[in-house]
């Protein structure tokens, strides 16, 4: 009898350690399973010329999670760039958020992921931050040249000032120098004609003529009256 309780104690105690050994090993499994913060990661691109940002899901157990992104200054949220559902695989699925970003710029990325909303089971920010490159997207725009400015062409002429006609430029004719001259004498006698008393003079030696023709006559009258008496 003491046998066989020794022998059934012993039983009892190897089956309390297998059963010791499968919780633990189911516990190690369980957590190896579960999502966690550090299977997820964040990263800022460019698409082209414009900027995204990646949220990469690595988790095996296929936990549903709730990211959200938000753009940071000094601390503080500026503003949401946008939030999207997920459903890892050990293999990795990435979404992707449209963000024309800044260079420098930094990026507070949430993660709450648990199949019950009232009990999450991670309720963090990926750390550290997303922090976006020094360079930005716009390196891949080529900026247009500027227009040249034009230049006039060869057969255009530059402007001049008027050249001046022959007929502006020559002075007018003097007539006078062209109309002949009159003959030094023609001139003198017109001047002495113009210029004298020859007619008040003629009318007055006239009237002398008249008057002493009518003093002869009345003095030879005379005298014929005084010889007849």
């Amino acid at each position: 009898m003491s046998i066989s309780r020794r022998t059934a104690r012993r039983s009892v105690q190897i089956l309390g350690v297998a059963a010791a050994s499968s919780a633990l090993a189911l516990s190690a499994a369980g957590s190896a399973l579960a999502c966690n913060i550090n299977e997820f990661s964040a990263e800022a691109k460019c698409v082209g010329s414009k900027g995204v940002i990646t949220v990469t899901d690595q988790d095996a157990s296929g936990t549903p999670a709730t990211v959200t992104v938000y753009l940071e200054n000094n601390g503080a949220d500026v503003k949401t760039v946008g939030s999207k559902d997920v459903t890892g695989s050990r293999e990795g699925v990435t979404i992707t958020f449209d963000e024309n970003w800044s260079p420098n710029a930094e990026y507070r990325i949430r993660v709450q992921a648990g199949r019950d909303k009232e009990h999450l089971i991670v309720d963090k920010d990926i750390t550290p931050s997303l922090t976006t490159p020094s360079e930005g997207c716009s390196k891949d725009e080529t900026t247009p040249p500027a227009s040249p400015t034009p230049t006039p062409s060869a057969s255009t002429p530059a402007s001049e000032s008027p050249t001046p006609s022959a007929s502006d430029s020559t002075p007018p004719a003097d007539t006078s120098s062209n109309a002949p001259s009159p003959a030094a004498g023609d001139s003198n006698l017109a001047e002495t004609g113009a210029n004298s008393n020859t007619g008040l003079i003629a009318g007055i030696a006239g009237a002398l003529v008249v008057v002493g023709g009518g003093a002869v006559f009345f003095g030879m009258r005379r005298r014929g009256a005084n010889s007849s008496r």
